[in-house]
């Protein structure tokens, strides 16, 4: 496997065995504007293949330019892979590593009550078809814009436009990517503060029609097992069980759902498709897909789950009992909340120790009309100080 630098990662990085996955195109010039394609939904098969970080196209990152431009601010680069590494650095000892251009935050390490710090995201390392890493996992932004007349767009290559704040308080890293037709333009801003990680997204309609935006700011939170884990705070939602949702970092277990004997359901590809007709109502295809509400206000999240919560509160916590940590997650804009837990059959402090939480918007998208613009924030929050 090519080299890596995991520790520019996260100090906990799962390295995993060789997997199948696209191999790397050729890298373009740095000249050429901001790549961005589809983002792509479906129902989980065996065969199906995630693009990782390296198998999507992306301008070369000038590393020395970006040091002397934007560093100063508790902020350094390095070059790793074709890629670069942001490095956020708080006095406290908070920090977080942010790649370009993907977008993709691989660590938070978070200042903890006893005087060191420890470890929130869940990042694995693999090998590819052609030999380089493939990094899963972290936070990412998953959303795709469309209309009616066909139109799609993901923001996925991002350019870093600004880094604003200090090491003594709190540093904001500022990304932006524009579509290829200049009608929308995305910025995506994370934000270290002493107890705090936010990755906010606004997304800017300049054209002259609406459009409809759908996804979700994915995290994997690393957790001893998920037998030790419960999500705290969501009694009363109601929620559907549903496929996985499957982003370019997402881990799945590839035997997810198999050991269970459900009747088929409609995967998020077949119901996201549907959006583009003018025939279907996505409200009336998430009414005849309503499981029901979440009874447990200390729900246990050993079993493996997929689930979205369409009244769940604006924060609620997740504990890890095997860890003694908890994690505040918050939202802001989103109306929809995913989660899911690869179940508690694999082992303890491995690749599939984890759980997945996305602020969303899946089943009932975002309408963005001409000349304005949306906002959207999640919040993970660190009450262990």
């Amino acid at each position: 496997m090519a080299a890596i630098n995991t520790c520019l990662l996260s100090p906990n990085v799962i390295s995993g065995s060789p997997i199948s996955r696209s191999p790397s195109k050729s890298i373009s010039t740095f000249s050429t504007p901001p790549l961005c394609s589809p983002l792509h939904y479906s129902s989980l098969t065996r065969n199906i293949q995630l693009p990782g970080v390296a198998s999507i196209s992306y301008p070369p990152i000038d590393t020395e330019y970006l040091e002397s431009e934007f560093s100063g601010h508790g902020v350094t680069f390095t070059e790793v892979n074709e890629s670069c590494v942001v490095r956020m650095a708080l006095e406290n000892g908070s920090i977080a590593n942010l790649m370009l251009p993907s977008g993709l935050i691989t660590s938070y390490k978070a200042q903890m009550w006893h005087g060191g710090t420890m470890e929130l995201l869940h990042t694995t390392v693999s090998e590819g078809q052609n030999g380089s890493p493939v990094i899963e996992g972290g936070v990412s932004l998953a959303c795709n814009c469309e209309n009616d007349e066909r139109f799609s767009w993901s923001p996925s290559s991002w350019a870093l436009h600004q880094v604003k704040g200090d090491p003594q308080g709190s540093i904001q890293v500022e990304l932006i990517c524009t579509s290829s037709d200049g009608k929308i333009e995305a910025k995506y801003m994370v934000t270290l503060q002493e107890d705090l990680l936010t990755s906010e997204i606004k997304i800017f309609n300049l054209g002259m029609a609406s459009f409809r935006m759908t996804g979700s700011v994915l995290s994997h939170l690393t957790v001893s097992t998920p037998e030790a884990s419960y999500a705290v705070g969501l009694q009363g939602s109601d929620f559907f069980s549903n496929p996985p949702f499957l982003a370019n970092f997402s881990i799945i277990p590839p035997a997810f759902g198999k050991t269970k004997n459900q009747p088929s359901k409609k995967s998020f590809g077949e119901i996201f498709s549907s959006w583009g007709t003018k025939n279907q109502n996505p409200e009336k295809i998430a009414e005849k897909e309503l499981e029901g509400e979440e009874t447990d206000n200390y729900k246990h999240l050993t079993d493996e789950m997929s689930k979205i919560y369409k009244s769940a509160p604006r924060n609620f916590t997740l504990i890890d009992r095997g860890r003694r940590n908890s994690v505040v997650v918050g939202r802001d804009g989103f109306k929809e909340v995913y989660l899911l837990s690869p179940g508690s059959r694999h082992e303890s402090y491995g690749r599939y120790s984890y759980i997945c939480v996305g602020q969303a918007a899946l089943l009932q998208p975002i309408i963005i009309e001409s000349q304005s613009e949306w906002r959207g924030k999640q919040s993970l929050h660190n009450p262990n100080m």
